[in-house]
């Protein structure tokens, strides 16, 4: 049994994610920060993550915001 299929281009498909920019850096203070997407509805499930003890960032899994340590003014 042969099926006729029909092949349209991929122009209805939904934009690609934006992802942040590499320079989009989020100051935290501590080594633990929690993450939401930040665009309420539209964010991700709410992640706790902890600063790696090297090099003090941490890249969110589900939006790839990027926290690193504030040690501006003596606060991290």
């Amino acid at each position: 049994m042969n099926a006729n299929l029909i092949k349209t281009p991929a122009t209805n498909l939904a934009p690609a994610h934006p992802v942040p920019e590499v320079d989009d850096v989020i100051p935290v203070k501590g080594l633990r920060v929690s993450c939401d997407g930040g665009g309420g509805a539209l964010g991700h499930p709410q992640v706790w993550l902890t600063l790696d003890e090297e090099s003090r960032a941490v890249r969110c899994p589900y939006c790839s915001r990027h926290y690193v340590e504030d040690t501006e003014n003596g606060q991290g």
